[in-house]
């Protein structure tokens, strides 16, 4: 043929790292630090919730568009006791297939095409897909190490009369981020003044090691501007069921709702039950959670400085990005893809999660939600690398 088969919008974008990093983990039996999935599952109880819808038939057919009741039920439940906030479940919450669905379907439904979007870089690849996909313009803001924190008079500078929103994460991936209230409420007064909207990747909400989670909704004037997504598969440790949504005003739920029927319609029947029990979960469930990442965090990092590594340890999510200017001439891509054969541990590049390359060359993202002797066994392995 003579015209090129995929749209143009998406060249560049390809196989995700993800999976050409995790396909080289199968074929050397590598241990794989590069993909951000757990390797133990989630509470036996839930897993037994989700057997028993099955069997007994909840939601084995579709269910409901907007998600199942006892899950939105839940979700309402869930914002109200850890933020005091207060969203109407019939019609302020969605039930999407993960928080990736739910990012695409707000992009899709609230950017034209020439509309900006802000996003502070690095950030996760399918951000840089969905601005593309829904024709907008990628417009980065960057966190630089070591400290990655995000520099407010950048963004405010990078708003022009064609902004249309932000799309904010935090805790934030791969960096570990987590935004201080100063920093949402400046973000915040600046949507407010600019009249921009807000798409918030709020995943690691429970996986915050130092500061506090605060959602930006909570501040003056954003209720009426923001989309909050979060999802199940880091709290609760059951990736694999896809199951997140989307909290936001009902103007902005329907909007979101609009592009979302068209890309899965629903998903997840008898899962959306489990998570509704596990939202339900006492304090002590999400307080363990945080505890034992951080201990895995504390063992990684401090090794991963030990073999001469730059490291920043994260104040939340389950990755760590390290610097390995130290270690090798390498940039972090070579590194990467070389890593697997040199030490049998895979990694990911930072590089990839970013438009300016420069700012990363030498950085490299590890996953630390794996048990503890896993983490030994990587560092053991990595030695190897750093005795050259």
């Amino acid at each position: 043929m003579s015209r090129p088969l995929l749209n143009r919008r998406l060249e560049g974008l390809g196989t995700t790292i993800f999976a050409e990093m995790s396909a080289r983990a199968v074929a050397t039996g590598s241990i794989n630090l590069g993909q951000g999935f757990p390797d133990r599952d989630g509470p036996a109880r839930i897993a037994q919730a989700a057997a028993d819808a099955i069997l007994e038939g909840r939601g084995n057919q579709y269910p409901p568009g907007p998600g199942v009741v006892e899950l939105r039920l839940a979700i309402s439940a869930h914002a109200q006791r850890f933020y005091q906030l207060a969203f109407d479940p019939a019609e302020e919450i969605l039930v999407t297939a993960g928080a990736t669905e739910a990012v695409a379907a707000a992009i899709l439904a609230l950017v034209e095409p020439g509309d900006e979007v802000i996003a502070f870089e690095p950030y996760y690849d399918s951000y840089v897909a969905n601005i593309a996909m829904a024709g907008g313009v990628r417009v980065p803001v960057t966190l630089r190490p070591p400290d990655f924190r995000p520099d407010l008079d950048e963004l405010a500078r990078a708003i022009t009369d064609r902004t249309r929103l932000i799309l904010l994460n935090t805790p934030h991936n791969p960096t570990g981020t987590v935004f201080t209230r100063d920093e949402l409420a400046a973000i915040a007064a600046l949507a407010v003044e600019r009249d921009l909207l807000v798409v918030t990747d709020e995943v690691y909400e429970h996986v915050v090691f130092e500061g506090e989670h605060v959602p930006i909704v909570s501040f003056p004037g954003m209720r009426e501007r923001t989309v909050s997504i979060s999802s199940a598969g880091k709290t609760f440790s059951f990736t694999g069921w896809k199951i997140g949504w989307v909290k936001a005003i009902p103007e902005l739920v329907s909007a979101v709702k609009t592009a979302k029927q068209f890309l899965t319609f629903v998903s997840g029947g008898p899962f959306q039950y489990a998570i509704a029990e596990a939202l339900m979960l006492p304090d002590e469930y999400f307080a363990t959670l945080r505890d034992e990442l951080k201990a895995q965090r504390d063992l990684f990092t401090a090794g991963l400085a030990e073999l001469g590594f730059g490291v920043r340890p994260p104040q939340g999510t389950y990755f760590v990005t390290a610097d390995i200017s130290g270690l090798t001439d390498l940039d972090g891509t070579e590194f990467c893809r070389l890593l697997p054969d040199r030490a049998g541990v895979v990694a990911i590049p930072a590089a990839i999660f970013y438009d300016d390359k420069d700012a990363a060359r030498t950085q490299v993202r590890f996953a630390f939600c794996k048990r503890p002797g896993v983490l030994t066994e990587a560092l053991a392995r990595l030695a190897r690398v750093a005795q050259g």
